[in-house]
């Protein structure tokens, strides 16, 4: 469209040249210089995520070798393998506790170290999981779940305290020689099968029991000599370099300090119990009724101690690989929520607090509405995370408790690329993962829509 050509005017006896009128609009004829701007990111966004997504959603009804067309049986195949139900249902799990979790933990730390005087610190260092990998993750969490205390952290601080409470028996390792002379109780207690009566002398050999668990003080075994009304009872190792007389009291054979000793009687009750001296003699001075009795070695002899935990095993796997990947994501859940706790309004606050509310009265019903919109921004963030969570569980749960911690992104790896099962059924997989991850997004899209 021509424009109208330019004027003279005076102003002021000066002469101004007027401007040209232009009613072109804004950015009118620029459109090739948009199409040149989009259609190469048009085209990359086509060819590595819509193109993609209509072909796996075509794979999921065909055949994966021939790609005829097959209606639902990959469908019905994954919901009738016992390997995938198990993902489903973990899924079901972590969508149900994890956000749950570590949205509360970033509550809790987020509260707790506002007035902190460092708060800046302490919330870098929450943060700081969140700068590595969750293959990282997984490896030194599953240094952190070894079953052996003296390897694993999370074993060795429940053993610190467990061993505290009732460590391992003085004689661990320690068991009887022959069986048809004791036997081993439902408690761990080794029995005399013989009985005796008041006056007699009871001994237990016991073997298995290395020259370094003998205490120093450990002397030479002597049987005692019982009270008329009471027992003795002679507990010692039944071995001496060079051999010797099984269940007989020898000279070179050590007795056995601190063994805790039980006298039962018929019944199985315990009526007596004593500790063994340093020639492993304990003496019952007085005992009520004549008999018969019977001798035992206390099953705290034989305890292990505490032995740790099997946390990658199939019954605990899920949640210890939940604990981890909440301790990757607190960090960013506090560094949210911190932020929304800043931007509130304080003046609300301190008027809820003039008007005689409690600290707690102030953060149930000012603070906590006030911060709904940002738990629900972090609610929603975990839970699409939740569902496609994948690298974490493959690095962190061993090859034995594989298919008890499965989940759908990792079935649909396992399923596609490792030939344990059928690429269809994969495919059928990951267009079942993206159903249950729409209605979140279109949740959190509406949500800030209302909120804008």
């Amino acid at each position: 469209m021509a424009t109208a050509p330019a004027e003279v005017v005076k102003n002021g006896g000066a002469k101004q040249r007027k401007r040209p009128v232009n009613d072109k609009a804004p950015g009118s004829g620029s459109w090739t210089r948009v199409l040149i701007f989009l259609v190469p990111a048009l085209i990359f966004l086509g060819a590595i995520v819509v193109y993609p997504a209509i072909d796996t959603i075509f794979q999921s009804f065909q055949d994966s070798v021939s790609r005829s067309w097959v209606g639902l049986d990959n469908y019905q195949s994954a919901f009738n393998t016992d390997r995938i139900v198990t993902a489903f249902k973990n899924q079901v799990i972590w969508v149900a506790f994890a956000p749950a979790i570590i949205t509360g933990l970033g509550l809790l730390f987020a509260i707790l170290t506002e007035r902190v005087r460092y708060s800046t610190a302490v919330k870098m260092v929450i943060f700081m999981p969140m700068a590595i990998s969750m293959l990282a993750a997984g490896v030194i969490w599953r240094v952190m779940y070894e079953e052996s205390p003296r390897t694993g952290f999370m074993n060795a601080a429940i053993g610190s305290v467990a061993d505290t409470v009732g460590g391992p028996g003085q004689y661990p390792t320690a068991r009887p020689l022959n069986d048809e002379v004791y036997d081993v109780a439902a408690d761990g207690a080794v029995v005399t099968k013989d009985t005796f009566s008041s006056g007699d002398t009871a001994t237990i050999g016991l073997v298995a029991i290395s020259d370094q668990d003998m205490p120093e003080t450990a002397a030479q075994a002597e049987a005692p000599e019982a009270p008329a009304g009471g027992l003795a009872v002679e507990v010692w190792r039944d071995f001496k370099p060079g051999g010797g007389g099984p269940g007989q009291v020898e000279d070179g054979e050590l007795g056995m300090p601190g063994v805790g000793v039980e006298v039962r009687d018929a019944a199985g009750d315990v009526v007596a119990s004593g500790t063994t001296d340093d020639t492993g003699a304990v003496i019952f001075e007085e005992l009520s009724g004549e008999g018969p009795y019977q001798a035992a070695v206390a099953a705290a002899t034989f305890s292990q101690g505490f032995g740790g935990i099997s946390w990658l095993g199939p019954s605990l796997v899920t949640p210890a690989i939940i604990g981890a990947f909440s301790w990757m994501w607190a960090g960013f859940a506090v560094v949210v929520i911190g932020a929304g706790l800043a931007a509130l309004p304080r003046d609300v606050i301190e008027a809820a607090r003039v008007d005689g509310a409690s600290e707690w009265q102030t953060f149930r019903y000012v603070t906590l509405p006030l911060l709904r919109p940002v738990l629900g921004v972090v609610f929603v963030t975990l839970m699409v995370n939740v569902l496609k969570v994948f690298d974490i569980v493959i690095s962190l749960a061993p090859g034995a408790s594989q298919d008890e911690a499965n989940v759908i992104a990792v079935e649909f790896y396992r399923t596609t690329f490792t030939g344990l099962g059928d690429p269809g059924v994969g495919a059928a997989l990951a267009v079942v993962l993206f159903l249950l991850v729409i209605p979140i997004m279109a949740l959190n899209i509406k949500r800030f829509r209302r909120e804008g």
